[in-house]
């Protein structure tokens, strides 16, 4: 009998720190795939105000990420690329965090034209 409850509570460890790191991956994918749309139209934008947008993001899905955290460049190619990298504490067990460290880079080709080209 106690072997089993020794069993079924190490499970329960176990699913815990499993579902808070999924919960935590997801949080992170769903960031990401926001700030991949938002770079899309990165020309239509200046860097500061997708640098803006990008922060505005991260609050929105509760990503403690900090102002010097995150870069955003526009390459030769017509790509805007967003790197950044913030580590998050995960209770995996009760009294016990561990620092999670996540790592965005976004490339992506711009969709829109920039504001200050030509119409033709």
């Amino acid at each position: 009998m106690v072997k089993l409850l020794v069993k079924l509570a190490l499970a329960a460890l176990v699913a815990n720190a499993v579902w808070r790191l999924g919960s935590a991956y997801l949080q992170f994918y769903r960031f990401s795939d926001a700030v991949s749309q938002a770079a899309q139209f990165g020309p239509l934008k200046s860097r500061d105000e997708l640098e803006r947008r990008v922060m505005d993001l991260a609050s929105q899905y509760d990503i403690p990420l900090s102002g010097g955290g995150i870069t955003v460049k526009e390459d030769e190619r017509s790509h805007t690329i967003v790197d950044g990298a913030y580590t998050k504490p995960i209770d995996f067990a009760p009294g016990y965090q561990y620092p999670w460290p996540f790592s965005l880079h976004v490339d992506v080709p711009n969709l829109g034209t920039p504001q200050s080209a030509p119409d033709r």
